[in-house]
């Protein structure tokens, strides 16, 4: 990704940050593969070879990181807990890609909080719209994904006054008292999204927890 690029990515996505919740549609079964099984310990985050496949480069990775990640997540980063995970990835092109676990100390709080992360994406579209009047939203609900206790995708599209256009493709998914939220974004429009690939990765992630 090119300097200019990164520039322009981290003034939309800040533009779009912290933003909220409303949605729900059908339910897909997505085989988990490529995970390894977890028999403990600390959640295991996605590979590189585990995302969205790019028809022009490879993805890379930085190291998982303690902390909140900066920026934050779209529309979800207000909730995020300060004992958050994360893990940034990238390709050559204009397309990244972050991660963020979330360790609760009990099944419970992590039920919540993968609701309250659920409802935050599930209006979305709507609160970026609110909060940021030169930027035009649209959103997708892609539904359920049958792994573990449950994950959910959702698509959102931006475009903003001075002509960005962006699709981000975001999960939040559960198993047991772990929380993870998948965000893979690049320039473009709905019709670039890689959704049916980006499920799997979605329940890759869910499935590495534990």
């Amino acid at each position: 990704m090119t300097v200019r690029a990164r520039v322009r990515a981290r003034a939309l996505l800040a533009a779009v940050t912290a933003l909220a919740a409303g949605a729900a549609v059908a339910v897909t079964t997505v085989p988990a593969t490529a995970a390894t099984p977890r028999s403990g310990g600390a959640p295991a985050f996605l590979e590189p070879a585990e995302l969205p496949p790019h028809p022009s480069s490879d993805w890379y990775a930085g190291p998982v990181t303690a902390g909140q990640p900066d920026p934050l997540p779209m529309c979800v980063g207000d909730a995020l807990p300060s004992l958050a995970s994360h893990r940034r990835y990238w390709t050559e092109m204009d397309t990244g890609a972050l991660q963020v676990t979330v360790v609760e100390r009990s099944t419970p709080r992590a039920h919540r909080l993968a609701e309250l992360l659920r409802a935050d994406l599930a209006d979305c579209a709507r609160r970026i719209a609110e909060q940021s009047p030169d930027i035009t939203a649209t959103q997708k609900d892609y539904g359920e994904l049958d792994v573990e206790e449950g994950a959910h995708v959702y698509g959102v599209h931006t475009v903003a006054e001075w002509g960005a256009s962006d699709v981000n493709l975001l999960s939040v998914g559960r198993d047991d008292r772990a929380v993870t939220v998948v965000q893979w974004g690049q320039m473009g429009t709905s019709e670039h999204a890689q959704v049916a690939d980006f499920k799997q990765t979605a329940a890759t992630a869910v499935d590495k927890l534990y």
